[in-house]
């Protein structure tokens, strides 16, 4: 079951919402591949496109987030760091268990957890700030 990119998962800054449709891309490619049983060749690449990605988008979110005085910048890194530590323990457990199905489900459930309720609440958050202190449109 596909991830489908919705205009009501935007938070209205064009450069982090082109982040979360590569994030949402790379989550739809893992789930194409488990549905067509190639799920071990496909999960290393997108453990791997995470674990950069997390690392850019979390540092451009955050320098946009200090830039603007974003008055909850310290808990919304706060929520930065421990899933940059969940992924670095995804990492962990691939190289311990390879591409086991434990793992894949594991790790589909932790991406698309963190999917919802990071992007739709922390960053829906900080936007609607933007918004309503007139920072951006």
């Amino acid at each position: 079951m596909a991830i489908r990119w919705r205009q009501d998962l935007e938070i209205g800054i064009e450069k982090i919402d082109d982040q979360h449709k590569e994030l949402v891309d790379s989550m739809n490619n893992l789930l194409e591949a488990c549905s067509a049983g190639r799920a071990k060749e496909e999960i290393e690449k997108t453990l791997a496109f995470i674990s950069d990605y997390v690392v850019t988008h979390f540092n451009y979110e955050q320098e946009y987030l200090q830039k603007y005085g974003y008055p909850k910048y310290d808990a919304h890194v706060k929520l930065h760091k421990f899933f940059l530590q969940e992924i670095e323990e995804l990492n962990k457990k691939y190289e311990e268990e390879g591409p086991t199905l434990h793992f894949i489900v594991v790790f589909n459930k932790k991406i698309l957890d963190w999917f919802i309720n990071h992007i739709g609440k922390a960053d829906r958050d900080f936007a609607e700030y933007l918004r309503s202190s007139g920072k951006i449109s």
